[in-house]
C-alpha cells in the first residue's frame, strides 16, 4: 500500500509554521523520502513524502505515513534524537506545532544547561 504524497495544501501548511516560527529566516523545507515502519510489528519499511529542513544546527522532519497521518521528529545527531511522544497524528498543524514548540523548548533547556560564550 502506497502513502500517498503530500499534497500542495499541506507542504502550505509546513511551510506556513515555519515561516511563523523564524520570521523571514529563509528557512525552506525540501521534499523528501524516508524509511518507516508503519505499525511496530511490521518488518518491511515503507517509503513516505517527508519535508524536512534545518536551523541552527536541529534538523526537523514531517512524515505522511498515509491519508491524514503524519509523524514528526527533530534531531541534533544520531544520538541525540526526539519527538514528541505521540505516535501519529491526524492533524497536520497540530503535528508541526507539537513539534516546534517541543524543539523550542528542549533549545530553551539545552542553552540552559550549555550556555554559549
Amino acid at each position: 500500500m502506497a502513502v500517498p504524497d503530500l499534497t500542495a495544501l499541506e507542504k502550505s501548511i509546513i511551510q506556513q509554521s515555519i515561516n511563523e516560527r523564524w520570521r523571514n529566516g529563509g528557512i525552506v523545507a525540501e521534499e523528501v523520502d524516508v524509511e518507516l515502519r508503519l505499525s511496530k510489528a511490521d518488518r518491511e519499511v515503507t517509503e513516505c513524502p517527508a519535508l524536512y529542513w534545518e536551523h541552527d544546527g536541529c534538523t526537523f522532519l514531517v512524515a505522511k505515513t498515509g491519508e491524514n497521518r503524519y509523524r514528526s521528529q527533530f534531531f541534533y545527531s544520531a544520538k541525540e534524537q526526539f519527538n514528541t511522544g505521540i505516535e501519529e497524528y491526524t492533524d497536520l498543524g497540530d503535528c508541526v506545532l507539537f513539534l516546534l514548540r517541543l524543539q523550542a523548548d528542549h533549545e530553551s533547556e539545552r542553552n540552559k544547561n550549555f550556555p554559549t560564550a
